[in-house]
């Protein structure tokens, strides 16, 4: 009997941790208000083009992909991403994230300084509002 009720057990959880979403699919990630969008293609690190501009990778700098795991430079040569993106103080691309199909839907999204500035941040709906 414990035997039955056991297999009964594993089988429904197997099916329920099948029928689940994956969590990549249910994630909104928070970019900070400092983040603004642009189009990136990276050349040999940390060299990248950033808005048709050379650019620099900071040293340490974070590179998360659309699924928000980390995703070394070096990979991504030769390929072109929108992203949201901070600097470091001296100019030097910091935080990068890729960006997944809905989140480049989120509209607007300041692309410079001076929109960022101008536009108003709801940081809990990750939206910004013109004014």
């Amino acid at each position: 009997m414990t035997r039955c009720a056991s297999v009964t057990l594993a089988l429904a959880f197997t099916v329920g941790a099948l029928a689940t979403p994956p969590a990549a699919a249910q994630l909104q990630r928070p970019f900070p208000a400092t983040a603004l969008r642009g189009d990136l293609r990276f050349e040999q690190p940390p060299q990248v083009v950033l808005n048709g501009q050379a650019a620099r990778l900071a040293p340490g700098a974070r590179i998360r992909g659309a699924d928000n795991l980390l995703r070394l430079s070096g990979g991504l040569v030769g390929q072109s991403y929108t992203v949201h993106y901070t600097v470091d103080p001296y100019g030097l691309l910091m935080d990068v994230w890729l960006l997944s199909d809905a989140e480049r839907a989120r509209q607007p999204w300041p692309r410079t300084p001076a929109e960022a500035a101008a536009w108003r941040f709801n940081p809990a709906a990750q939206a910004w509002s013109k004014p």
